[in-house]
């Protein structure tokens, strides 16, 4: 036979009580009721008075009770709306962008960034618009910039295939992609790297080589993160710096950058104003990255035009 222990009865006796006290209006009501009709029963002369009275008290109780619980249903949906509103905000982390939105929110990121991590394929809208916006802006703030550039390596033959037959398939209308353009477009990359390294000693800018073929572009700053693709008709996506993607997205492009193979730009060679072949071929050799034999004169002069010249392939 089991005893109880002072302690479980001073427990079912607080039970006891708090629930008594939740529901107080029927307990009020249920007594009442029971109290009028015993009396009815043992006097049959009771007044008519006492019972009409009794059952008013039974109504107001229920009345009470009513309302008690509609208050409390009240309480519940408040707060589970409450609950969905946050979750909807959650979902709702992730504006899309299409047309001119698309540039205008990489403007905005620009103005007043103090680092830039880029990840994509070979950087033709880094080096057109991005990284010579980013370091004037420095400049004219007089504030120091950090930049990380992820693009596949030129060196790796099996990448650049892949890249330039994914560009050709779903590139969105820019021409004919070949391994040998795929090639000179991620060489002009760490060209124009190490180009506005040179001019700007607040500027500390790093590139990452791998050998991955990406299907986006993602554009970090510090107030954002920009997805786009490469065929600007589809939508792109923006996520604000105060939502949990965002810091996700810094982990992940974190950990592909240290898959890849760095670039160190301390190494780099001098470069003039409008570089030369032959100092764009030392640089390259410098970095370990040495141009493939079959790339004449003409085709480093390519290189060049695309590292300091390159035009906004969005541009309409």
């Amino acid at each position: 036979m089991t005893r109880s222990t002072p302690q479980g009865a001073g427990r079912r006796l607080e039970d006891a009580i708090a629930w008594a006290v939740r529901n107080a209006d029927g307990i009020v009501a249920i007594g009442v009721a029971l109290a009028v009709g015993l009396m009815d029963v043992l006097n049959q002369n009771m007044s008519d008075n006492i019972v009409s009275g009794a059952t008013l008290l039974v109504l107001a109780a229920l009345v009470y009770g009513g309302l008690t619980e509609r208050r409390r249903r009240v309480s519940d949906i408040r707060a589970a709306t409450a609950g969905t509103s946050r979750a909807i905000e959650d979902l709702a982390m992730v504006r899309t962008l299409s047309g001119a939105e698309v540039a205008l929110a990489h403007e905005r990121a620009r103005r007043t960034t103090t680092r830039w991590v880029f990840k994509g394929g070979t950087g033709t809208y880094l080096r057109a618009v991005t990284l010579p916006e980013c370091v004037l802006e420095a400049q004219r703030q007089r504030r120091s910039l950090s930049m990380k550039i992820d693009i596949i390596n030129p060196a790796d033959d099996q990448v650049c295939t892949a890249y330039a037959r994914f560009r050709s398939t779903f590139g969105g209308g820019f021409g004919e992609w070949t391994v040998e353009r795929t090639r000179k477009e991620a060489y002009a990359t760490v060209v124009a790297a190490g180009w506005h390294r040179q001019r700007l000693d607040t500027l500390e800018i790093d590139v990452h080589l791998s050998s991955v073929a990406p299907a986006l572009r993602f554009d970090l700053s510090d107030t954002c993160l920009i997805i786009t693709q490469d065929d600007p008709s589809r939508v792109s996506l923006s996520v604000d710096r105060d939502r949990p993607l965002y810091d996700y997205y810094v982990t992940e492009l974190h950990q592909s950058r240290e898959q890849a193979v760095k670039l160190d730009l301390r190494e780099a060679v001098p470069l003039s104003d409008e570089p030369t072949v032959d100092e764009v071929r030392r640089l390259l050799d410098r970095l370990g990255l040495p141009l493939p034999s079959s790339f004449t004169d003409r085709d480093v002069g390519d290189i060049i035009d695309k590292a300091l010249r390159a035009e906004n392939p969005y541009r309409r």
